[in-house]
C-alpha cells in the first residue's frame, strides 16, 4: 500500500489550524460566559486583573562582555497576563494566563500564532481552618528576599512550580510551610528519565515576625535525575540540600538584613556538593524621600581554569547555586552572574551600595557593584586578579495613574582582564544596557 506523505502532512496542518481555531472560539465563549456571570458574583470574593508590559531593550554587553565584531541588539518584548482569583470561606482558586512575545516574531497576516498561550498559575487552596490550608497546582513560590525561591518577575515569562504546599499558622507571629513536588513529562506507564527541571523537591520554611526582628529558616531537598550520556539510561536521582536562614532587624531608622545558606549532597554529575553563601546589608535614611543602602554578598566558588574550563585542586563541587531565586534582583541588573550563567565556577564577592528616592509619583534608584571572584581564577598556569569589574545601575519610575507606570533604566559595566578571561568578549568595548518599559495593570471589576 502506498501513502502520499505530502497529502498526510497537509491534512495534519489543516487539522492543527482547525484545532487552534476551535480553541480560540472556546476561549471567547468562556470569556463571554464569565462576563455574563460577573454581576451575579459577589465582588468582594472575585478579583479579575490584568497586566500588559511592553519593554524595549538595547543590549551591548548584557550577561557577557560584548565582542567588537558584533552589533548591538534592539528589540521590544511584551508580557500580557490575565489573573483571576476567587475566595470562599472554604477554598481559594487562582488562575493566571499569559502570552509572551517579541514584537515582529509573527507575521501580520498570521493564520496561527507561534507564541502559545501559557498557564503561569492554576491552583486551588483548601482552607481547613484558620491555621491550616493546602494549596495544590501550578503556583509561584516567593519567600523572604527571593534569593533562593522567587518568581523571577523581571523575566517576561517568570517562574512557577507544580507542587502541593501545606501552610500552617503556628501562632499570631509564626508560620510554617511544607512543599512537595514530583515531576514527570507525561502520564507514563513506567519510570522514564526526566531532565526538564528537578525530578522532585521537598522544602520546609518557618518564619517568625516581631516588632523589630524577623527571621526565617529554610530547608530544601532537590532531586535531579542523571543523564548517563550513553545507550543505558541512568535513572538514579541525585539529591542536594540547601539550608539556612534569613533575618531582618529594624533598629529605629536603620534596618539590617542578613542571610546565611549552605549546600550539601550530590549534584547531577554525582559530585559531592560543599558550598555556602552569606549576605549582610544595611539600609538607612538620608533626607526627605532619600534612602541609602550598603552591603556585601559572598557566594562560594571553586578554583577554575578558563583554558581547560574545569575545576582546579578539588574533587568537590564548592560553587554555591542560588537555585530558584529572582537572581536579577541581586549582583547588578546586567545579569552577569547566576541568571542562567556563572554556575559551577569561581563564585562571587559583591560589595554594593546605592541611593533610592521616592516621593509622590516619581522614584529613582542608583546602585554600584564591585565584583570579584571568591575562588582563584586561572588561565592555564597563570593566576588572574580576583577583581572582575564595577557595574553602575540607574533606574527611574513614574506613576502616571493607579494602573499605568513608566519605568526606564541604564547600566554600565567597567570590566577587567579577569572578566574577559572568565566571560570572553572584549573588555575594551563599551559594555552597556538600556531599557524602557510601560506597565498597565487594569482591574477589570472596578
Amino acid at each position: 500500500m502506498h501513502y502520499n506523505l505530502s497529502n498526510y502532512c497537509g491534512d495534519t496542518q489543516f487539522f492543527k489550524l482547525k484545532s487552534i481555531h476551535t480553541m480560540k472560539k472556546l476561549f471567547r465563549l468562556m470569556l463571554v460566559l464569565f462576563l455574563g456571570l460577573v454581576p451575579m458574583i459577589t465582588m468582594a470574593q472575585l478579583t479579575f486583573t490584568g497586566e500588559l508590559r511592553p519593554r524595549t531593550e538595547y543590549r551591548h554587553g548584557l550577561k557577557s562582555l560584548f565582542n567588537s565584531a558584533d552589533d548591538a541588539a534592539l528589540f521590544t518584548s511584551q508580557r500580557t497576563r490575565l489573573n483571576l482569583k476567587y475566595n470562599d470561606s472554604k477554598f481559594r482558586v487562582g488562575l493566571s494566563l499569559q502570552d509572551v512575545r517579541t514584537w515582529g516574531d509573527v507575521k501580520q497576516l498570521n493564520m496561527s500564532d507561534k507564541n502559545q498561550l501559557m498557564l503561569h498559575e492554576a491552583w486551588g487552596e483548601i482552607i481547613f481552618n484558620e491555621s491550616f490550608s493546602l494549596k495544590l497546582g501550578r503556583q509561584e513560590l516567593v519567600y523572604d528576599d527571593s534569593r533562593i525561591l522567587g518568581n523571577v518577575g523581571w523575566a517576561q515569562q517568570a517562574r512557577s512550580h507544580d507542587l502541593a504546599l501545606a501552610k500552617f499558622k503556628t501562632d499570631e507571629k509564626g508560620q510554617f510551610h511544607i512543599g512537595l513536588a514530583v515531576n514527570n513529562d507525561s502520564e507514563a506507564l513506567k519510570k522514564a528519565l526526566y531532565t526538564t527541571t528537578y525530578k522532585n523537591m521537598q522544602f520546609a520554611w518557618y518564619n517568625r515576625k516581631s516588632e523589630k526582628f524577623d527571621f526565617s529558616l529554610l530547608f530544601m531537598n532537590v532531586g535531579l535525575q542523571a543523564d548517563a550520556g550513553n545507550t543505558e539510561v541512568d535513572l538514579e536521582t541525585r539529591y542536594n540540600q540547601t539550608f539556612g536562614t534569613y533575618m531582618n532587624y529594624r533598629a529605629g531608622k536603620l534596618a539590617f538584613t542578613g542571610s546565611l545558606y549552605a549546600q550539601s549532597g550530590k549534584n547531577v554529575a554525582d559530585v559531592d556538593v560543599s558550598s555556602h553563601m552569606f549576605n549582610l546589608g544595611m539600609k538607612f535614611p538620608i533626607g526627605s524621600g532619600w534612602k541609602g543602602n550598603v552591603g556585601i554578598e559572598v557566594l562560594s566558588g571553586t578554583d577554575y581554569d578558563t583554558a581547560s574550563q574545569s575545576r582546579v585542586g578539588t574533587s568537590d563541587f564548592e560553587s554555591f547555586t542560588p537555585l530558584f531565586g529572582t537572581n536579577h534582583k541581586f549582583n547588578g541588573h546586567m545579569d552577569y552572574f547566576y541568571v542562567g550563567n556563572h554556575v559551577g565556577n569561581v563564585g562571587l564577592q559583591d560589595i554594593y551600595g546605592g541611593l533610592n528616592y521616592g516621593k509622590d509619583k516619581f522614584s529613582f534608584a542608583t546602585a554600584i557593584h564591585l565584583f570579584s571572584t571568591q575562588a582563584d581564577l586561572y588561565t592555564g598556569a597563570e593566576k588572574q586578579d580576583k577583581y572582575l569589574g564595577t557595574e553602575v545601575d540607574l533606574s527611574v519610575g513614574y506613576k502616571y495613574s493607579s494602573s499605568v507606570m513608566f519605568k526606564a533604566g541604564y547600566s554600565h559595566m567597567f570590566a577587567t582582564d579577569s572578566m574577559q578571561a572568565l566571560k570572553g568578549g572584549d573588555k575594551d568595548e563599551t559594555q552597556n544596557w538600556g531599557w524602557v518599559m510601560v506597565v498597565f495593570t487594569p482591574n477589570f471589576l472596578k
